[in-house]
């Protein structure tokens, strides 16, 4: 079954994890004794409906306070298609959370509260789906019953946003408004009688219809080697496997390749997926390739296509979301990891921070401090085999990790 990863963002109390409720529960995706339980949270807190919000805010401290603090996983499935949300949190220190659960999605919900329309959080979650190269972007103007379900309450919103939209640099987003009431349910699955004037489809209905397939932004094809298959049987002495998976597009057999970073020449002779042989692997299939020719491969090379080479460099600029407490600054040094490569880095210049709101840039500040997004050069101890970010979304991403702490400080994308 096809699957979909979809991020949610928005504003403190515009109604995310009431939203995602509401999608579970009319998904019938909710048990009968997490209902029950909904229920009898509810009339403690003296509401007279459900409180759909109650079903995604895992923490205690969540559901006390009443907000989402950590990136929560909710999968649920229709008769189409399986799903899988990344609960963001809203409120601006958490911004690495936001950047980490756009960072895998195939597209996104933003969530405008009706009566607030666009607001500076807003920018700040345009800007970072923006950042993230999320193709499919759906703007959830919720809350519309306390508005009065007005067309011209939505309209204003709409307009407001596109003034947003305007001010992008990832054009090929397909952006798509509709007018909800999460706790009452309009137009999340069923399509609301308050809304004649809307003549679009339900949250639901348009999310079916997202090819899932079409979001990825590459048609090249990279094979980083996370393992080398080598049986220790007499019938196949002489089997040599390559194991991993296929990100961007198709390798098929007969393919001439390259072989990074040795830069030998090959083609593909085999491609097996798990006991059967086939043609051509697809994207973001794991698959074990062999080759024509007897070649020193190990953990962490790349099989690309002959006409298709990556950059081979020690050294990029890239786009960093900073996540750690501790500052980054000039000079520091990192293990950098590149899908399965991990390199020495070292931090070379901080050219400016990003204002996330899209009010600029700040070209006075010398180190980064959680939360912070800037533009920064690196040096490594070794070449990677990168593609830029905003043409390959996994060749051209990475982490970086404390070397002594061993925890994960910041996203990258490069440029």
């Amino acid at each position: 079954m096809e699957v979909l990863k979809l991020a949610t963002a928005g504003s403190v109390d515009d109604g995310k994890s009431t939203l995602i409720g509401r999608l579970l529960y009319d998904t019938k995706s909710l048990t009968s004794d997490k209902i029950e339980a909904i229920q009898q949270k509810s009339e403690q807190l003296g509401y007279d409906y459900l409180d759909f919000s109650l079903a995604t805010d895992g923490l205690v401290a969540e559901r006390e306070q009443g907000i989402t603090i950590d990136v929560a996983h909710i999968y649920f499935s229709t008769q189409n298609k399986s799903y899988i949300i990344a609960d963001t949190p809203g409120h601006v220190e958490y911004t690495r959370n936001m950047v980490t659960g756009a960072s895998t999605s195939q597209a996104a919900i933003i969530l405008i509260d009706a009566r607030k329309g666009v607001i500076e959080q807003t920018n700040r979650h345009f800007f970072i789906n923006n950042l993230l190269r999320v193709k499919t972007v759906i703007v959830a103007i919720n809350k519309m019953d306390l508005v009065d379900f007005s067309e011209e309450r939505y309209n204003q919103i709409k307009s407001d946003f596109e003034i947003l939209m305007s001010k992008r640099d990832y054009q090929e987003q397909n952006i798509t408004f509709i007018p909800v009431s999460a706790l009452k349910g309009d137009n999340v699955v069923a399509k609301s009688v308050n809304t004649p004037w809307y003549k679009g489809k339900t949250l639901i209905d348009y999310l079916e219809t997202i090819d899932s397939q079409a979001l990825y932004n590459s048609g090249t094809p990279r094979f980083p080697v996370q393992y080398v298959i080598r049986p220790k049987t007499e019938e196949f002495h002489d089997y040599r496997g390559y194991a991993g998976k296929v990100y961007g597009g198709e390798l098929s057999v007969g393919d001439e390749v390259v072989v990074l970073p040795s830069q030998t020449k090959s083609k593909i002779k085999g491609i097996q997926f798990y006991d059967q042989e086939v043609k051509t692997a697809s994207r973001r299939s794991s698959v074990t390739i062999t080759l024509t020719d007897d070649v020193n491969i190990s953990r962490g090379d790349m099989i690309v296509k002959a006409n298709d080479l990556p950059t081979v460099d020690k050294q990029f600029t890239a786009t960093v979301s900073w996540m750690d407490t501790k500052h980054l600054n000039v000079g520091g040094k990192y293990v950098l990891q590149h899908g399965v490569n991990r390199v020495l880095a070292k931090v070379d210049k901080i050219h400016h921070k990003i204002n996330p709101d899209y009010s600029g840039i700040d070209q006075t500040v010398d180190s980064l401090k959680i939360n912070d997004i800037a533009t920064v050069s690196f040096k490594l101890n070794k070449p990677v085999f990168y593609d830029a970010f905003k043409s390959h979304r996994t060749n051209g991403s990475f982490i970086l990790i404390d070397t002594l702490s061993n925890n994960t400080v910041a996203a990258g994308f490069i440029q």
